[in-house]
């Protein structure tokens, strides 16, 4: 497995330090032969991610801890807050009624969802992990 990197980073919870988190993720997709609009997506979808970890986590370390898996597949990104957890669904209930109002912000989930090719969310009172995959 040595020619397929698994990069871990941990990140204060600070202004920009989600730019950090987005050059491992363009390293790393240029790495694995991602075309450019790919790369793109997987830096917005996780500048979403680290910005919601930022804003909603409650984390008493005030750290995010990313972990970046390339396979044959693509690129899978893990991003957990060590926070107070959230209810998903009310999450996602809140997002539908922004979007109907027309709201600009708190669409970060949906835009993950729409820009990845799988995210998925588990949360708890021990956290928040977000696991984001990007194929080839």
């Amino acid at each position: 497995m040595a020619d397929k990197p698994n990069v871990d980073l941990t990140i204060p919870m600070m202004p920009d330090m989600e730019l950090t988190a987005i050059t491992v993720a363009e390293s790393l997709g240029v790495f694995i032969g991602l075309d450019t609009e790919k790369i793109d997506e997987v830096k917005m979808a996780l500048i979403e991610a680290c910005i919601n970890a930022f804003e909603h986590s409650k984390s008493s370390e005030r750290r995010i801890n990313l972990n970046f898996q390339i396979s044959d597949r693509g690129m899978v990104i893990s991003i957990s807050d060590g926070g107070q957890g959230f209810d998903l669904q009310e999450a996602l209930e809140r997002i539908e009624e922004k979007r109907n109002k027309g709201e600009k912000r708190g669409w970060g989930l949906t835009l993950m969802s729409e820009l990845m090719d799988e995210v998925e969310v588990d949360s708890s009172e021990e956290g928040t992990l977000v696991k984001m995959t990007k194929y080839r």
